[in-house]
């Protein structure tokens, strides 16, 4: 297996390695294709090369066979990764983990749901999830935001468009109640959006590199032509996504900065924290996102 890529960024490692007393937990609900993991690592390597965080900071824990998941309060923020299975399958687990998660949103943990786990956050909280009626998308797919992105903690300062990587055959087809519509595009309108404080699902993924989703469109090719699909037009139309990989590392940042307020720091040492910590460069964008 190749190794995993470098953290985001080493200053922030460094810089923000006291600032989270507690883990920041990555709750994995799937694995990536065997060749592919072998290749390039599975979901939890690339969302923590993506986070900038010590990896002594991010404990990892499978939702899939855990028995108890951790407190809200013992956690700095949680990340829950996508997965091959579907949310309207409504196992055991998924049902325990979506219990959990709405004791994280109660308790205003920030959280970040990807792909399987925006769905989650959104049935967790009153939405619906069910299959696409227009089937499955996949590849690099251009993100909207919305006019509510402009004041959102963790979108707040992206472009209004920018590519990312997608890859789903589900998705939210009505979002929460009070839940804050941030992004979306032509194909898929919930993109991303937000319930609470502190808590946000995004249907794409961050957490992609343009390698990664051309494992994905290789290996699901025959799949995509029974579809109707072409697979050759969406291989060739795959770019980088460096605004989209930004995310993790602005999620982050919240997490850190957020503990910090937690623990009786100031506000203005708060925003200070928030700052300097989403001070991520394009420049180191683009070199992790390649």
């Amino acid at each position: 297996m190749s190794r995993p890529a470098e953290p985001f960024s080493n200053a922030f490692s460094d810089a923000y390695a006291d600032s989270c007393a507690d883990p920041v937990y990555l709750i994995k609900t799937g694995d990536t294709f065997q060749h592919a993991a072998q290749q390039a690592g599975d979901f939890e390597h690339w969302i923590m090369a993506g986070l900038g965080l010590p990896h002594q900071q991010v404990r990892v824990l499978d939702a899939r066979h855990v028995g108890t998941l951790p407190s809200p309060k013992t956690c700095a923020g949680v990340i829950t990764t996508g997965s091959h299975a579907m949310v309207t399958e409504d196992l055991p687990w998924m049902k325990r983990l979506q219990d959990w998660v709405t004791h994280l949103v109660s308790a205003e943990v920030p959280y970040l749901g990807i792909c399987f786990g925006h769905q989650i956050l959104a049935q967790a909280m009153g939405g619906r999830v069910d299959f696409h009626p227009q089937g499955r998308e996949i590849g690099t797919v251009e993100i909207a935001l919305r006019p509510a992105s402009e004041s959102d903690p963790l979108f707040s300062g992206m472009p209004s468009q920018f590519p990312a990587q997608a890859i789903h055959a589900q998705s939210v087809r009505a979002l929460p109640p009070n839940a804050i519509h941030l992004a979306g595009n032509t194909f898929e309108p919930t993109h991303a959006f937000r319930v609470g404080r502190r808590a946000w699902g995004v249907q794409f993924h961050p957490e992609f590199t343009q390698q990664h989703m051309a494992l994905y469109v290789d290996h699901l090719s025959e799949h995509l032509r029974q579809n109707g699909q072409s697979p050759e037009r969406i291989r060739q139309q795959l770019s980088a996504t460096p605004e989209s990989a930004t995310v993790l590392h602005r999620f982050a940042a919240i997490c850190c900065a957020d503990q910090k307020s937690r623990t009786s720091v100031s506000e203005t040492a708060f925003a200070g924290t928030l700052e300097v910590a989403l001070d991520v460069t394009l420049e180191t964008a683009t070199q992790l996102a390649d």
